[in-house]
C-alpha cells in the first residue's frame, strides 16, 4: 500500500499536466462550431492511453457520429476483464464573465484545479491513466476502455457502439468514473440514480403579434398562457403536481442544513421545496424544473402581445419509474391544464431511465476495501444521486453479468455544469490510489 501510494504521489504532477492539456481542449459536444475540438479531445485521450501500453483507437458508430475511444491492455492469462469508462466531452461554459478565470485555461487556486471539464469528466480519464501509471508493469487484470464523446448530449449513439464493439468491451467488472463522493474526506459508491425526460412545451394563442394596448385585456398572450400552464406543474409546497409519477425510497443518510445551504448555493432566505428528508427529495422522488424559456428579451421588448412562447421542462424520475410513463403523465397534465383554449404542442427531446445497482458481491467488497484504504480508513457511503447517467441502463442490458461500480472524483462543491467547475486535488489523488488498489484486489480475487 505505502509503495503504491508513493507511486501515485510521485506521478501526480505529470498526471495533472496531462489533465490540464485535456481541459484546454474545448470539447463542447453540444456546440456544432466546436466539433473539431471534440475530435481533438478524442485523439488526445487515445494518445494518453497508448502511452500506457493500451491499444487504443478512435471509433464512431457511423460516419459523422461523435468520436469515442476504445482500447485494451492485456493482463495475466485468465485474469478478469475490467472496463473503465469516462467521457471526454464537456458542457458549454455559457457566459465566461461568470467564471473567476477563463473556463478553458486551467488554473490552480488553493486545493482546486479550475476549468470546464476539470472534474466532469476529464478527471475520470486522468484517474484511469493514473491508476495504470501507478501499477506500471504489475497490472493484475485485463483493462478495457470506453471513453465516450457525447455523454453531455445524451449518448445517442452509445447503444450502437456497444452493439458494434461488444466483444471488445465485454468485462467482468465495469467502473464508471462519472459521479461524486459524499463529502471531502468521505468516499462513496453511487448505487441509485434518477432518470429524466426533457420535453419542449409550446403554447400559441395568436396567429401573429398584435398591439398590447389595442387587444390587451381581451386576447391572452402566449407568455401569459405558458406561465400559467407551467405554474400548474407544482403544488403549493413545490412538490410535483403531475399525477402518476413514481416516488421511491432513499438511503438513510443525514444531509446537514449547513451543508445544504453551502453546497446548493441557496440564498439565506430561500426555503426548501417538497416534503420528506433532504436525500429523499434529492434521490428518491421526482423533480420538475423549467430549464429554458423562449420569449422576447426584456431589452428591446415592445408593447406587443406575443403570439407564441416555448419552454423546456425537465422531469427527474425516481428509481422505479420509467421515461415512457413520465412522458405520458406529463403530456396528460399539460393537455388538461392548458388555459384559454391555447394551442399546445409538446415535443419529447430525450429520455433516460433511472437506475438501481445491486451493491453486493465480491467486486463491491473489493471496491469498498480499496476506497476505505485510500481514504485513510474512512468507510465509503452508498449514496444515491439526483442526477442522471442514463447510459448505465444500456451497460446493464449489454453486459447483464457484469458488476457495475459507479465511482468519481467530484465533491459537493465541484460545480459541474456551472461556472468555476473545480477538481479538489487531494480527493483526486485519493481516487487514483483507490482505483489502482481496486484493480489489485480484483486481480487477487481471480487468483484465489
Amino acid at each position: 500500500m505505502s509503495e503504491l501510494k508513493n507511486r501515485v504521489h510521485d506521478q501526480l504532477p505529470g498526471l495533472l499536466g496531462d489533465l490540464e492539456a485535456l481541459v484546454r481542449i474545448q470539447s463542447v459536444s453540444a456546440d456544432p462550431e466546436r466539433l473539431a475540438e471534440v475530435e481533438k479531445s478524442a485523439r488526445k485521450t487515445a494518445q494518453l492511453l497508448a502511452a500506457e501500453g493500451v491499444a487504443a483507437e478512435v471509433v464512431r458508430a457511423y460516419d459523422g457520429a461523435p468520436p469515442a475511444v476504445i482500447g485494451e491492455r492485456q493482463g495475466p492469462e485468465g485474469a478478469p476483464a475490467v472496463l473503465l469508462y469516462a467521457h471526454h466531452d464537456v458542457q458549454p461554459e455559457n457566459d465566461p464573465a461568470d467564471w473567476d478565470s477563463p473556463p478553458f485555461e486551467p488554473v490552480v487556486r488553493g486545493e482546486r484545479l479550475y476549468g470546464r471539464g476539470a472534474a466532469d469528466d476529464k478527471a475520470g480519464i486522468a484517474v484511469h491513466v493514473g491508476a495504470l501509471r501507478a501499477l506500471g508493469d504489475d497490472l493484475p487484470v485485463t483493462v478495457r476502455f470506453f471513453i465516450e464523446g457525447e455523454e453531455e448530449v445524451a449518448s445517442g449513439t452509445l447503444p450502437e457502439l456497444l452493439r458494434q464493439y461488444r466483444d471488445r468491451l465485454a468485462a467482468d467488472v465495469i467502473v464508471i468514473a462519472d459521479a461524486g463522493n459524499w463529502d471531502i474526506g468521505v468516499p462513496s459508491l453511487t448505487t441509485s440514480l434518477r432518470g429524466l425526460i426533457r420535453m419542449d412545451v409550446e403554447v400559441r394563442t395568436l396567429r401573429h403579434a398584435v398591439h398590447s394596448g389595442m387587444w390587451g385585456g381581451l386576447v391572452p398572450d402566449a407568455i401569459m398562457a405558458l406561465t400559467r400552464l407551467l405554474a400548474t406543474l407544482w403544488t403549493q409546497d413545490g412538490s410535483p403536481a403531475v399525477d402518476g409519477l413514481v416516488s421511491g425510497a432513499a438511503a438513510d443518510v443525514d444531509y446537514p442544513e449547513d451543508r445544504l445551504r453551502a453546497e446548493s448555493g441557496a440564498e439565506p432566505g430561500t426555503s426548501w421545496i417538497g416534503t420528506g428528508s433532504a436525500v429523499e427529495r434529492l434521490w428518491g422522488r421526482p423533480a420538475i424544473t423549467v430549464t429554458g424559456f423562449d420569449a422576447p428579451k426584456v431589452a428591446g421588448a415592445s408593447n406587443t402581445l406575443v403570439p407564441v412562447a416555448r419552454a423546456r421542462v425537465t422531469v427527474r424520475l425516481a428509481p422505479g419509474d420509467t421515461s415512457a410513463n413520465a412522458a405520458i403523465r406529463l403530456r396528460e397534465h399539460l393537455e388538461k391544464h392548458v388555459p384559454w383554449g391555447a394551442r399546445l404542442t409538446t415535443t419529447l427531446v430525450d429520455a433516460g431511465e433511472p437506475t438501481v445497482l445491486p451493491a453486493a458481491g465480491p467486486a463491491y467488497a473489493a471496491a469498498r476495501s480499496a476506497l476505505a484504504e485510500a481514504w485513510d480508513g474512512t468507510a465509503p457511503v452508498d449514496m444515491g444521486t439526483g442526477g442522471s447517467i442514463p447510459f448505465i441502463a444500456e451497460f446493464q442490458e449489454a453486459f447483464p453479468a457484469a458488476s457495475i461500480l459507479v465511482t468519481g472524483v467530484e465533491d459537493p462543491d465541484t460545480r459541474a455544469h456551472g461556472p468555476n467547475e473545480g477538481l479538489h486535488l487531494p480527493e483526486f489523488e485519493r481516487a487514483v490510489l483507490a482505483e489502482a488498489l481496486l484493480l489489485q484486489r480484483l486481480g487477487d480475487l481471480a487468483r484465489r
